[in-house]
């Protein structure tokens, strides 16, 4: 299978498909346009290098101008068949050719939905979120030898009529845990509200800060807040050093009680971090709680404009992490996006020490802030896309190149996969698409741009053929969280093939967590019944192709 990426070190491979991904944001706008499914990696196309603000002429060779977003060659401006020289007409409503979205590197929506299956219950819709089922799994892209991205771009032909999957791989370098890095102010919120009694929650928190306790380094700080109907300063913000018993010690002392006001814990959670706050450290505050707020404000619009204002002041985000059978996934969900942060879910020990010795070095380490992707389609050759899932992360095409603009914030190690559906022209050959990430240095706030491309040689591939694991995986995922969303993607095979897909590829890997995607595939399949999760006619959402595309 061919690929084409940056030019990047290659010698730091991630862990295949055995990995689990992270997180990201942007913010809320209108739904994604597009739709369509492409191909295969392509060798031989064009791979983009790292440019400077100074630098900002797009791979078409068309001057951006700024904030003028990039379209590849063969966009707007042919004349009009016919058109006599001098005439003036007014030009035909164009298709929308990009997609432009923050960075996302969240994982809670599968976390919950697996817990969710494994309880014999169908997720609610609008909690799956199909970036975060594909975000939960690391593919083996190169990694840079730098601090910023690799850009790969590869696909595959689905079965169905021109329609392809054309997958975006964007991949920072890992954390180096013996190396110098900047030290980390961390603020921990922990509910310990009546509902966190349930085994598996306040439980799981206490042994996860245990663990933590035991990550951290000596320059380290944290302070941790708790919350039930009211909110508790439990430890000011204190260097771990000689202190990781007295931190054990109060982490050990937290016991459930009262109601839940979230609303109480974060603002004081944030007025904690704010007065700790260490200039040059990774200032964090991390929320542990099933989101369940019933006390104070419970909506997350009353919190969020004092959660922006810390995070533009001080670069406080937030880390969200939840827990329990019955979690407020969309309330979390929301007051990590104005925190320019991530969340994640945890339901057993695994899962935890994952999060807390595994990733959370990866939080620490920052790699790139607001960081945004735009994918620009070729209309030669492209008669429709659709990006899969980030409908909450989207960013107008003109912010693109707007620094002002929320992007994501993306750590060592962490890789971010954007997967669409592509239907390309009969008998078109010649570029499909360029894949643009801007992002600003986490230190000197200087923005940077990689950039890579596929084409159409490497659309001829079967994504069911022999060799193409990693790229199968992510196809398994994204189909899967479609069919838990009332599916429709072009090419899907069913539910019962996934399964049996990732079946096999766990097989080959011998991966752990492929096979419990496997297993949540069977039971949603058993929820759903033989007509669940069937093959799928193409995409017909509303509003995702803007007014005037004559494909629509």
């Amino acid at each position: 299978m061919g690929r084409t990426t940056t030019r990047t070190d290659r010698a730091d491979r991630a862990d295949g498909v055995d990995g689990v991904g992270r997180r990201g944001r942007g913010r809320f706008r209108a739904a994604i346009a597009g739709l369509l499914a492409a191909g295969l990696a392509v060798a031989g196309c064009g791979a983009g290098e790292e440019r400077s603000t100074a630098d900002r002429s797009d791979r078409s060779g068309r001057e951006s101008g700024g904030t003028a977003p990039a379209v590849p060659d063969g966009g707007g401006t042919a004349r009009p068949d016919g058109a006599n020289e001098g005439e003036v007409r007014s030009p035909a409503p164009a298709p929308d050719y990009l997609s432009t979205f923050a960075l996302d590197v969240d994982t809670a929506s599968y976390g919950y939905a697996r817990r969710t299956l494994a309880e014999g219950r169908l997720p609610e819709p609008g909690t799956v979120r199909p970036e975060e089922f594909v975000n939960s799994f690391r593919p083996d892209y190169p990694r840079p030898a730098d601090n910023g991205f690799s850009v790969t771009l590869d696909g595959a032909r689905t079965g169905q009529d021109g329609w392809s999957l054309v997958r975006v791989g964007l991949a920072t370098r890992g954390a180096d845990r013996g190396a110098e890095r900047p030290p980390a102010a961390l603020t921990f919120v922990v509910d310990v509200s009546g509902s966190m009694a349930e085994p598996g929650r306040l439980d799981l928190v206490k042994e996860s800060l245990g663990l933590l306790a035991d990550q951290l380094r000596d320059d380290d700080s944290i302070a941790l807040v708790t919350f039930s109907d009211e909110a508790e300063t439990r430890l000011p913000m204190t260097r771990v050093g000689e202190d990781r018993g007295r931190i054990r010690e109060v982490v050990d002392s937290l016991a459930t009680s009262a109601s839940t006001n979230v609303e109480a814990g974060v603002r004081t959670g944030y007025d904690v971090a704010v007065e700790g706050h260490r200039k040059g450290a990774t200032n964090r505050v991390v929320l542990l709680s099933d989101a369940l707020a019933n006390t104070g404000a419970t909506e997350a619009g009353t919190i969020l404009e004092r959660i922006e204002e810390e995070r533009r002041r001080y670069g406080i985000t937030l880390f969200g992490v939840g827990v329990g059978s019955e979690y407020g996934d969309a309330f979390m969900e929301q007051l990590a996006d104005k925190g320019d942060g991530q969340t994640t879910y945890v339901s057993n020990s695994a899962q935890a020490r994952k999060v807390f010795v595994d990733q959370l070095p990866s939080h620490v380490e920052l790699r790139a802030r607001d960081a945004k992707a735009q994918v620009a389609f070729d209309r030669r050759t492209v008669e429709k896309f659709r990006l899969i899932g980030y409908e909450n992360r989207e960013v107008a095409d003109e912010d693109f190149r707007d620094d002002r603009v929320d992007g994501g914030e993306v750590g060592a190690g962490h890789t971010v996969t954007a997967l669409y559906a592509v239907r390309t022209r009969p008998g078109a050959t010649g570029p499909v698409a360029t894949a643009t990430v801007r992002w600003l240095d986490p230190s000197t706030r200087a923005p940077r741009e990689r950039s890579g491309s596929v084409g159409t040689g490497g659309l001829t591939g079967d994504i069911w053929g022999g060799g193409h694991d990693s790229l199968q995986l992510t196809a398994i995922t994204a189909y899967f969280a479609d069919a838990l969303r009332g599916g429709g993607l072009p090419g899907a095979p069913g539910l019962r093939a996934l399964a049996e897909r990732a079946e096999a590829i766990s097989g080959r890997s011998g991966s752990a967590v492929v096979r419990e995607l496997a297993e949540a595939v069977r039971q949603a399949e058993e929820l759903m019944g033989p007509g669940g999760g069937a093959p799928g006619e193409e995409p017909s959402r509303e509003g995702e192709l803007r007014s005037g595309d004559p494909y629509s």
